[in-house]
């Protein structure tokens, strides 16, 4: 049956292998930066109209590859911000804050960020 542990084992390797052949998976990444336009999360729904997919919006402007400081959108799959090595956080949420501008420019639509970005300082005061 489908239940079988190597029936299993083999279907994951299979998923994780095609996801190496889309998704720059062996660079430093968090993943998927930007939601798709319609407000799907970018691992998607069949109905998401494919034009409106956000690595395609980002591609249409320009900026696969596009790079500032250590940060880059990466050339494989191009809503991927990846560090290529001592990125700073300012790096990225810069490069990210620009890509959102350009494709804004470029074709009206406004990217969310779908990672979450921590690190901003906290209040320090004592409630």
């Amino acid at each position: 049956g489908s239940g079988e542990p190597e029936e299993l084992a083999a279907r994951m390797q299979e998923q994780l292998a095609k996801r190496d052949a889309t998704q720059p998976t062996k660079a430093l990444s968090a993943g998927s930066t930007f939601r798709n336009p319609a407000g799907y999360s970018s691992t998607g729904k069949v109905d998401d109209v494919h034009d409106r997919k956000a690595w395609k919006v980002i591609d249409d402007a320009g900026l696969r590859g596009a790079a500032r400081g250590g940060a880059q959108m990466s050339e494989m799959h191009p809503n991927f911000l990846v560090n290529t090595g001592g990125a700073t956080a300012a790096d990225l949420e810069g490069l990210g804050e620009e890509v959102r501008e350009r494709v804004l420019a470029h074709s009206g639509i406004r990217l969310e960020w779908e990672i979450m970005r921590v690190g901003e300082p906290a209040p320090t005061d004592d409630d």
